[in-house]
């Protein structure tokens, strides 16, 4: 399902085929919600756009001090 050459309908038909038959729209619209949200957080990690746990354990303790 997570393949680059994958069309959306491949992708979106893929989804389908694992989600039980009484799922609602608003379940496939979950699962198609955090698939993208899971991909976007793929591409972060490969374009060296992420945060050490230290350095968001930082960030964190900085906003919170707000």
């Amino acid at each position: 399902m997570s393949s680059a050459t994958a069309t959306a309908k491949q992708e979106v038909q893929a989804l389908l085929a694992h989600l039980p038959d009484d799922s609602t729209l608003e379940d496939i619209q979950y699962h198609l919600y955090v698939l993208e949200k899971i991909r976007r957080g793929q591409a972060d990690v490969a374009g060296g756009r992420r945060y050490s746990q230290e350095e968001a354990r930082q960030r964190l303790d900085r906003w919170l001090a707000r």
